[in-house]
């Protein structure tokens, strides 16, 4: 498997860990009766905010994937990996990042830490759709 795959999988198995995380808590908080079964909203609301933003941060995954990972897919579809390959691992890094920073803080300097977790993976996604259009 290619940088690429790897960092493809990466990003897909992140999200399934946060996934598999705020459910965890919510079974956790069901068996326990501190919340009906039926008492869940998308967005944690109602719940304590680590949790709230446990779900911001799976959602901005869920949200970058069809983005970010469908730049890593085309690479690899078209077998021009050595394209993503060079910054593959750093994206992977800075989500992982963004999602630590989100979910440890929401002070000043966490958001802009965070901020600036994404505006990385922003450059490196526009730099590969124009790479991988040229």
């Amino acid at each position: 498997m290619t940088i690429s795959g790897y960092a493809l999988t990466g990003f897909v198995a992140w999200a399934l860990f946060l996934l598999v995380a705020m459910e965890t808590i919510r079974a956790y908080l069901v068996v326990t009766r501190k919340v009906a079964a039926n008492g869940f909203t998308p967005d944690n609301s109602g719940l304590s905010p680590f949790m709230q933003r446990l779900a911001r941060a799976h959602a901005n995954c869920v949200e970058g994937l069809p983005i970010f990972g469908g730049l890593l897919a085309i690479a690899i579809m078209t077998s021009r990996t050595a394209i993503t390959d060079p910054l593959a691992l750093w994206f992977l890094g800075a989500r992982i990042a963004q999602s630590i920073i989100h979910l440890v803080s929401t002070s000043p300097i966490a958001v802009s830490l965070r901020f600036t977790a994404f505006a990385v993976q922003m450059v490196m996604g526009v730099y590969w759709s124009w790479k991988l259009m040229a």
